[in-house]
């Protein structure tokens, strides 16, 4: 690999969302070529036993998954794999494609490692998506569906779109997640409600037998974020992953007045939430953390507090290439020292 901090400079020159861009030119190389995978063979893929779990029917090789919001289209799944990725979670993908909201509409906040985002569901749209995931899928690594409304769907008829998007990619994915919780959707985190979640999950899981995950917010009191994702969990959620995008802007110094923060200022506010959530849905439904995670120190310690597995997005801006292969070694290294030899076996640690 290139060594990401003599480039990380020049990339920082251009706009968050053009270096975006080039990143992706690169990644979606792989996909594109056809190039085979192989996990033994991978210098960035780690593949230890101590890493492996079983969930929702399918072999994760480690835990620590690319969140989404990064491979809107589904165009670097392969590339992800080579960056050591255990699982890829794709969108959000919208039923009609959408440009997404004006530009510019990604900004850095680089002294606090942090990115501040008002894209707004720009992605392709379900059907070429659903084209793309046909010509591939099943891939090596597990792959998430993250779907959401379009911007010009009235609240209404929200459900709709989740259950059109549910039908068209069934069978394409090895888990769906609902999107309700970014905040560059207007009205979108309205949906956060029992009246939606009860409807939603009753539809849902008539059309798909995949596992089916509430990604929640965390601009709510923790008390609020057990309620929502216990009453998810109740109508048929097979999963919680905590947390979206914050809308605290008190986070950072200077922030612009739209779009969600991720990073490195979200890691305390993510965990509060989740650890809310996992004293009471640990052992009842999987877990997965986002928010800030930058380290192995850190994803374990998400994962001791209950996350099966974790998801990083912001962080490999600042991180580079290298850095799910480290966390993935170092993760290993914290597992052995604390006698484990498996990691299931700390998931949940700090709640038994």
């Amino acid at each position: 690999m290139i060594n990401y901090e003599s480039i990380k400079p020049l990339l920082f020159k251009l706009q968050p969302e053009n270096a975006h861009h080039i990143a992706e030119c690169v990644l979606r190389l792989p996909n594109i070529c056809q190039i085979p995978f192989n996990p033994f063979l991978e210098s960035h893929f780690i593949t230890d036993d101590i890493l492996t779990q079983d969930i929702f029917g399918r072999k994760f090789y480690n835990p620590v998954g690319l969140g989404a919001g990064f491979d809107k289209n589904a165009t670097m799944i392969r590339g992800m794999q080579i960056l050591g990725f255990g699982f890829t979670e794709i969108g959000t993908v919208t039923p009609k494609p959408q440009p997404g909201n004006p530009k510019p509409r990604m900004w850095r906040h680089i002294e606090e490692k942090s990115i501040q985002n008002a894209m707004g569901f720009n992605n392709d749209g379900a059907y070429k998506v659903v084209k793309r995931l046909k010509q591939r899928y099943p891939f090596s690594t597990p792959i998430g569906i993250n779907i959401g409304k379009n911007k010009i769907t009235p609240e209404k008829e929200a459900i709709n779109d989740y259950t059109h998007l549910i039908k068209a990619f069934d069978g394409l994915g090895d888990y769906f997640v609902i999107n309700i919780s970014s905040p560059n959707t207007p009205g979108l985190r309205d949906l956060q409600n029992e009246a939606f979640i009860t409807r939603l999950f009753a539809e849902a899981k008539a059309l798909t037998k995949m596992p089916i995950l509430l990604k929640i917010a965390p601009d709510m009191t923790p008390e609020d974020a057990v309620a929502l994702t216990t009453l998810a969990v109740q109508k048929g959620a097979d999963g919680i992953i905590a947390t979206n995008t914050t809308i605290d802007y008190s986070l950072v110094p200077h922030p612009h007045a739209v779009g969600g923060l991720s990073g490195a200022v979200l890691k305390e506010k993510s965990f509060a939430i989740f650890e809310a959530i996992a004293k009471e849905l640990y052992a009842k439904t999987t877990l997965i953390s986002v928010g800030g995670i930058d380290s192995a120190e850190e994803a374990y310690k998400r994962i001791k507090a209950g996350a099966s597995l974790v998801q990083i997005l912001s962080g490999i801006v600042f991180g580079g290439p290298d850095m799910i292969m480290n966390i993935n070694k170092e993760l290993i290294e914290l597992l052995r020292a604390d006698g484990y030899t498996n990691i299931s076996q700390a998931v949940g640690a700090d709640r038994k």
